[in-house]
């Protein structure tokens, strides 16, 4: 019995092996835009908030022209032609509520911190009940990746916000993390990033916690292209800033550009060995936000329907199930997993408190 049992585990073992040999992914791109709603993504521009009040429109023609159109499906695809013509085709998209496709957190702040917490460890932690800059006694996945040695030195993070250093624990993690209006994490920058650095010194800051997202999109990319990263972390955060702004005109703006910049990182990562054909992309958010005139600019505990988000996933792995309706709820709480599964490695098997992977991400075990 002794023997068959041990006969049972080696080969379970050699199976779990061949699997992770199987993937192609080889490298993982995780990318999020702060606080867009599943609302925009799935059916576009609001009419109501293309407006002076509420939608703090200040040229109502222009927005309509660029984004309103009669049906949902063709308003999405104005807003968001990347996810819409190439994730809804070849990859995976999660959230639309009314089609019953749910993902949702599992944190009860339905805010940010919470929000890349969990997005990145795989958990809500009660503690963490704030956007104070603390750092996080929790290791993210990121992490755990890099301290293993096929993903040592390549691993890196680049966020908008100036807080995400304290998430991902930078004085810790021992990867490169930019945060906020700080210089590239590059101790001999090269002419482009030295550029880069200058244009964030200079430039009058509209928000003074959040690097605006064209310069966090040309940081990032130049990194990606000098040093080749495995695994990546990319977070926008204009979409919430100018949310919380009551700003919709520039919001669907954030969010256009948004899209422009997954797809110029999908066609650079397409142009390159290391990369084509061997990258997925997750795309995602840490938070929802309400609905109606007022609740649409704002998330938290007390607002209803911030606790609902979406996600994306692109890559040779990830079978071809478009839009997802009528399946299985998916949690923020299974990113970290997810991304680490596609890498081949058990990081729920790690982290117990983790979610598991979205088995439908994944290739089906032969």
């Amino acid at each position: 019995m002794i023997r068959v049992i041990l006969t049972l585990a080696f080969l379970a073992c050699c199976a779990c092996r061949g699997t992770a040999a199987d993937l192609k992914t080889k490298n993982v791109i995780l990318i999020t835009t702060d606080g867009l709603r599943w609302q925009e993504v799935f059916t576009g521009a609001e009419k109501e908030l293309i407006s002076k009040e509420p939608g703090g429109v200040s040229n109502v023609k222009a927005i309509e022209s660029q984004f309103w159109r009669e049906t949902p499906e063709e308003r999405r695809e104005a807003l968001l032609p990347f996810f819409w013509t190439k994730i809804a085709k070849e990859g995976q998209l999660y959230g639309n509520m009314p089609q019953g496709s749910s993902s949702q957190i599992t944190n009860t702040m339905k805010f940010s911190y919470p929000g890349y917490n969990e997005i990145l460890t795989g958990f809500a932690d009660l503690r963490i009940d704030s956007n104070a800059k603390k750092p996080n006694e929790n290791f993210t996945v990121l992490e755990w990746l890099h301290r293993r040695p096929a993903f040592d030195g390549k691993v890196a993070a680049y966020s908008a916000w100036d807080v995400t250093p304290f998430i991902i624990n930078r004085e810790r993690c021992g990867f490169p993390v930019m945060g906020g209006w700080e210089p590239v994490p590059e101790s001999d920058p090269n002419p482009r990033q030295k550029l880069l650095n200058d244009l964030i010194a200079d430039t009058t800051r509209p928000n003074a916690a959040e690097v605006i997202d064209s310069f966090l999109y040309q940081a990032a990319r130049e990194h990606l292209l000098r040093h080749r990263p495995r695994v990546m972390f990319i977070g926008f955060l204009e979409t919430d800033a100018w949310g919380h702004a009551g700003r919709y005109d520039n919001l669907l703006t954030s969010a256009h550009a948004v899209d422009a910049y997954i797809q110029r990182l999908w066609d650079l990562v397409q142009s390159i060995d290391q990369y084509r054909d061997k990258t997925t992309l997750i795309i995602t958010t840490d938070h929802g936000r309400g609905s109606g005139p007022t609740d649409w600019k704002n998330h938290g505990k007390k607002i209803e329907g911030a606790e609902d988000m979406w996600m994306a996933f692109l890559g040779p792995d990830t079978p071809p199930l478009g839009e997802r309706k009528n399946c299985d709820r998916v949690t923020q709480s299974q990113v970290a997993a997810t991304l680490a599964a596609l890498l081949g490695e058990d990081y729920h098997g790690a982290e117990a408190r983790s979610g598991a992977p979205i088995k439908d991400v994944l290739p089906p075990v032969k």
